[in-house]
């Protein structure tokens, strides 16, 4: 079966045909031909798949496609402020602070980055925050705790957290602590 959907991907609208058991994912890579979304466990427990999902991180390997009609998606090819071959500021902090070995978690790591840091912005708590009536502060442990979804077999996570760290002054958080 088959239904035809329209996405606003990486600022563009798509309308597209797709199987009703299409993950986003195999929709990105295989009919939009956006690759940087990594396939790693097709099972949503790698996080190499992070896109932004309507502005919140999602795993694309466990979303079927149907199901977001209307939704506006960014993947790592979309993250440039400009919308061009600008980087982002967590781009930049991930290649300053050397926070990627083999590259294949990478795109999933600065989706969940991306995410992370708005939802920061906004206040959302985490299962550590400390003070649930306060803004979060962005502490090591907070960072840690926000990306444990994503996966590193690399084991770059002591810098990825200092990219976070940097991205997030770069961003003008308040509260940035190690």
């Amino acid at each position: 079966m088959h239904a035809e959907i329209t996405v606003t991907v990486n600022g563009s609208e798509q309308r597209i045909t797709v199987d009703t058991r299409t993950s986003l994912l195999d929709m990105l890579r295989e009919r939009l031909g956006l690759t940087g979304s990594k396939k790693g466990c097709d099972h949503g427990q790698c996080g190499a798949c992070t896109v932004l999902l309507n502005g919140s991180r999602a795993n694309a390997c466990l979303a079927l496609a149907v199901a977001h009609d209307g939704a506006d998606i960014v993947t790592v090819e979309g993250l440039s402020p400009d919308g061009g071959s600008g980087l982002a500021p967590v781009q930049e902090a991930f290649l300053e602070c050397d926070a990627f070995q083999c590259g294949y978690c990478t795109p999933g790591q600065l989706c969940s980055a991306t995410g992370m840091l708005d939802e920061i912005a906004a206040g959302r708590p985490s299962a550590v925050t400390e003070d649930l009536t306060a803004d979060p502060e962005l502490s090591d442990a907070e960072i840690r705790e926000r990306m444990s979804g994503n996966l590193c077999r690399c084991g770059a996570y002591v810098n990825i957290v200092a990219a976070i760290r940097q991205a997030a002054g770069a961003r003008g958080h308040e509260g940035v602590r190690s």
